[in-house]
This record gives C-alpha cells, structure tokens and sequence, in this order.
C-alpha cells in the first residue's frame, strides 16, 4: 500500500502577486530581465522602442513609469509590435 502525502500545514504565500508586497528594485528588475526574453518577432526594433519611450516622456499622461490612460507600464507597452498608445491622438 502506498503512502498519502499530508499537505503541508502551512501554504506558500506568491510574494509577487501584489507591487506593495514586493522590495521596487526587485519589480522593475524581474520587469526589465521579461521584456528582454520577449520573442525577437514580437518586438519593435530597439530604434522604434526608444522612438515610442521618448514621445511617452512627453506625454502628461505618464507617471512613474505608467500610463495614466491605459494604467499600463509603458516600457512594456511600447515593446510590443501589436500595440500602440492608448490615447485618442496616438503618439505612436
């Protein structure tokens, strides 16, 4: 007869489920090392990346790292051929 395994008493906790659980330097970290390991197809040229980073700098919709229209992390965003700016009058 085999043995049944007893769940553990206690139940692991994802740390990374919440931003305010996690230390900031970690995120933006784990966010950088993903958008680097996105497939080569489904990115812009890091040319076309930088173009859509600098106009999303001139935007007022931008607040620390975010879109305010969309709630987006624009890095992310930005790196994505499918994708485009949120607002109305498109920047990119």
């Amino acid at each position: 007869m085999g043995q049944i395994e007893k769940e553990p008493s206690y139940r692991k906790i994802c740390r990374k489920c919440l931003l305010q659980d996690m230390d900031e330097n970690e995120y933006f970290t784990d966010l950088r090392k993903y958008i680097a390991q996105i497939d080569k197809d489904l990115k812009v040229e890091d040319e076309e990346y930088q173009n859509r980073l600098a106009k999303c700098k001139e935007c007022d919709n931008l607040l620390s790292g975010m879109c305010r229209i969309c709630g987006c992390f624009v890095e992310m965003r930005a790196v994505m051929k499918k994708n485009h700016c949120p607002a109305v009058e498109k920047r990119w």
